[in-house]
């Protein structure tokens, strides 16, 4: 029967029972393991009321006293099943109960049916008393009680698993208590079952007072109910980043989903499969990532440092680029393993690309809005060489005509043809020089009118590069009434290897700003400088402007900007930055003109690649023809 000490006890587990579903109910908790845990708390409340009740009825009467037997029976066979769900959804995440462990459910309900019904089988009681001793259980008690253990160890050997392969403390301290809560009864009633002690029919409700009590310090002081981790592999498997763990030996031990999705399913990779077993005979590109990996793992191998590269994979039809880090895992400076991460930089690759795309367009735009503004100077400068021409022309025209009504006339001797065509010689060379002249601006011309893209690599001097320079912007220092002045202190056999169009164009942009910045009374001569120093090249182009303004400085030659308002873009300087950084290595700078107005510049580094010194043949070298 059941004694006062365990009716006290009872009720002292009822109160703190009570307390605990109601702190979740008032804390307003919703997560499914709060939910179980109020269930699990209230099955046993309803136990407990259960044998209460049982000791408040009559001895002698048996109907009532089955009934309570059997309402206990209710939290009896529930109870271990919902210890379950809890070691599940703690250690699974669960939102909801998967319809798989839904079926948990069905044992505990067909033994309430075989309870209520046993008077018509007794295959659970064959003889039914309060008093342990004389209870004698049927074939089906054993298959319900199997079960409710089997669930109770299910229960503790998933939580303490979980807990000791997260190697997290708090995670190994909540499942001690929930284990220790779970494994006291679970002791107790196995010993009452098989009546290895003799203990009463209150002995397996008391043990559970052990429950509440390791319970209640997990969740009040260990935050059971409120902490619910998360399996690191699901974390992994959000990351939208690939990850693969491999052994010492090349082994594949581990891998998230999205590298199982878009690299492993390419390439055949897989869990416990070694790197140099896979085989894609039939898929190149697959066997090359394959390849790729295996080198770089024996790479880090060798160097005990982390390896990167870039790996291309074609997945779904699309191109993926991937930077991929192999890094060993060195513990007592030995290598246990390799972590490897792939890391998706297409949408960067396709971002940097688009505003590369949109960078050309845009300086190629400036490139000609440029040139349409030399248009009509160049058109200036190829009119009087034209209209030279068309003069000497008409000279030579009539001195034909002269001779050819010389001829017979015994007056015209022959010092007088010998004059006639001296003066044709004379002006067949000025028609030479206009030709010449008209050939340097059509070359200048055409190279500034290439696309800036296309790369025209030549070998030319710093005096070419002025004389282009000259020649396409003479028509606008005229029409602006300035003076170009310049000086050359690089010596001529220094030479230049690159794209010649880029550095006048460059040049052109410098002179056209010095242009822009002159001020009506103040000195329009813009002098243009070239010398050679501590290993470097470098021009500059200095004017007696309005200078740089403190609002423009701060932001010049790291952004798009501009000093002309509406008139200018900034495109200009930024254009010729990218091109002093990118196809001669070089810096663009700028300073104040000490006299007034502003200095811009370039320095190009000497190198084998963009400017090398001709050196002349020894006497035993030279050539004999």
């Amino acid at each position: 029967m059941i004694t006062n000490g365990a009716l006290i006890t009872f009720y002292i587990s009822i109160i703190g029972l009570v307390l605990i579903v109601s702190r979740n109910l008032r804390t307003n908790r919703s997560h499914l393991i709060n939910k179980i845990y109020v269930a699990f708390s209230m099955i046993l409340i309803e136990w407990m009321i259960a044998l209460i009740g049982m000791r408040f009825t009559a001895p002698g009467d048996e109907i009532m006293l089955y009934v309570w037997d059997a309402l206990s029976n209710f939290g009896t066979s529930l109870a271990p099943v919902l210890l379950l769900l809890i070691a599940l959804v703690f250690t699974h995440h669960y939102d909801q109960l998967p319809k798989r462990v839904r079926g948990l459910f069905l044992v505990p309900l067909l033994t309430n049916v075989m309870i209520w019904t046993n008077p018509l089988h007794h295959l659970h009681y064959k003889h039914f008393s309060v008093i342990a001793s004389e209870v004698v259980f049927g074939p089906y008690m054993y298959i319900s009680g199997g079960y409710s253990y089997l669930c109770m160890i299910a229960a503790i050997v998933i939580i303490l698993h979980f807990a000791f392969k997260s190697n997290n403390r708090l995670y190994m301290q909540q499942a001690v208590m929930f284990s220790l809560g779970t494994l006291i009864p679970l002791a107790v009633s196995m010993l009452a079952t098989f009546k290895v002690l003799d203990l009463s029919i209150a002995a397996t409700p008391i043990s559970f007072v052990f429950t509440v009590i390791f319970h209640g310090i997990a969740i009040e002081k260990l935050n059971f109910l409120n902490i619910t981790p998360i399996a690191t592999q699901h974390i992994l498997d959000w990351i939208s980043d690939c990850y693969l763990i491999l052994s010492e030996t090349g082994l594949v031990l581990n891998y998230n989903q999205p590298f199982a999705q878009i690299i492993g399913s390419r390439c055949g990779i897989e869990i416990n499969k070694p790197l140099i077993n896979i085989q894609r005979d039939h898929d190149p590109s697959a066997m090359t990532a394959v390849y790729n990996l295996i080198s770089s793992v024996e790479s880090a191998r060798e160097s005990r440092s982390s390896i990167a590269y870039e790996q291309m994979i074609v997945a779904d039809g699309r191109l993926h680029y991937y930077m991929v880090e192999v890094t060993p895992l060195i513990i007592n400076k030995a290598i246990v393993g390799f972590s490897v991460i792939y890391k998706d930089v297409t949408k960067l690759k396709e971002s940097m690309q688009n505003l590369q795309n949109s960078q050309k367009r845009m300086m190629e735009r400036e490139r000609l809005a440029s040139l349409g503004q030399m248009v009509g100077g160049i058109a200036h400068n190829l009119k009087t060489p034209i209209m030279s021409i068309a003069g000497a022309l008409n000279a030579m025209n009539d001195l034909v005509d002269e001779c050819q009504r010389s001829f017979g006339d015994p007056e015209v001797t022959p010092a007088d043809y010998r004059e006639i065509a001296q003066e044709m010689t004379d002006w067949i060379h000025r028609c030479k020089d206009s030709c010449s002249y008209m050939s340097d601006i059509i070359t200048a011309v055409k190279g500034q009118a290439a696309n800036m893209n296309a790369s025209d690599k030549v070998t030319f001097t710093p005096e070419e590069l002025l004389r282009r320079t000259t020649l396409l912007m003479r028509h606008e220092l005229t029409v602006h009434n300035c003076q170009l002045v310049s000086e050359n202190n690089v010596p001529p056999s220094v030479m230049l290897h690159g794209d010649i169009n880029n550095l006048v164009q460059i040049v052109n942009n410098f002179i056209a700003n010095a242009i822009d910045a002159q001020l009506p009374q103040s000195d329009h001569t813009i002098h243009l400088k070239i010398w050679q120093e501590d290993g470097q090249l470098s021009l500059s182009v200095s004017d007696h402007g309005s200078g740089i303004s403190d609002s423009v400085r701060r932001h010049l030659l790291k952004e798009m900007i501009t000093s002309k308002g509406t008139a200018g873009a900034g495109l200009g300087l930024y254009m010729s930055k990218a091109l002093i950084q990118g196809k001669f290595d070089g810096e663009l700078w700028f300073n104040d003109n000490p006299g007034g107005g502003a200095v811009f510049g370039f320095t190009i580094p000497l190198n084998s690649e963009v400017l090398q010194e001709e050196t002349p043949l020894k006497s035993e070298e030279r050539s004999p023809f």
